[in-house]
């Protein structure tokens, strides 16, 4: 991994392959045990994951299926119904202290979409907005496509989870599942969006900006 960043005592780290999604469970298990703040940004092979809202009818295949498709189902402490995880997506994990640096849950997920927002304009020239029904972030335009999924657990008023932003992946494994009790057609990615050139390059670039941006948004 990558340490690329590192302000008001909230290091930063950039991980260059692929991190197996249990192993991230484990870590921000810890991390909130011990209240150690990071930022994570990664990328994970197939997998399903679902919230405490999970509805059993927006998982479209069986345990089998996935099985035999390589796809991992894990369940979840945290908000939020199915969404899926696939390599070519940037993935940001967030481990914020609510109660040291005296933020509300409610300033924490402004910081973060205004943060999110702001990024990714600058780095991919796209205007994206919330849907006030609905968790994420979504192009302006119609019709209006869901780019951002959002998942924030918030326990011992210390966070976890984050974001997952589609960028090169084909949306596959979204076609598993209802992502968010929505459609898998309601998804698009920068790759469908016609946003993929220099990825690689830009990636880094979003993750030093939005990284910057949030911690200066906590203070």
């Amino acid at each position: 991994m990558i340490k690329f960043l590192h302000r008001k005592g909230l290091p930063s780290y950039l991980f260059p392959s692929i991190v197996p999604y249990l192993r991230y469970v484990k870590f921000q298990e810890n991390s909130r045990k011990n209240r150690r703040e990071s930022m994570l940004f990664l990328e994970h092979s197939p997998c399903l994951t679902g919230g405490i809202g999970a509805k059993a009818e927006n998982l479209l295949v069986s345990p089998e299926t996935l099985s035999s498709l390589g796809v991992e189902l894990v369940t979840l402490q945290r908000g939020g119904d199915f969404t899926a995880h696939e390599p070519g997506q940037i993935v940001g994990y967030l481990h914020i202290d609510l109660k040291k640096r005296n933020l509300s849950l409610g300033d924490f997920l402004r910081a973060l979409n205004k943060s999110l927002v702001e990024s990714i304009r600058e780095i991919w020239g796209l205007t994206l907005e919330e849907n006030p029904k609905a968790p994420g972030l979504y192009t302006a335009e119609e019709p209006k496509l869901k780019l951002v999924s959002e998942g924030i657990y918030a326990k011992s008023y210390f966070t976890s989870f984050g974001f997952a932003l589609n960028g090169v992946n084909n949306l596959s494994t979204f076609s598993l599942i209802n992502p968010c009790g929505a459609k898998s057609e309601d998804m698009t990615s920068l790759l469908r969006l016609g946003k993929d050139t220099d990825f690689l390059k830009k990636r880094k670039e979003f993750v030093e900006v939005f990284a910057r941006t949030f911690i200066d948004s906590l203070s």
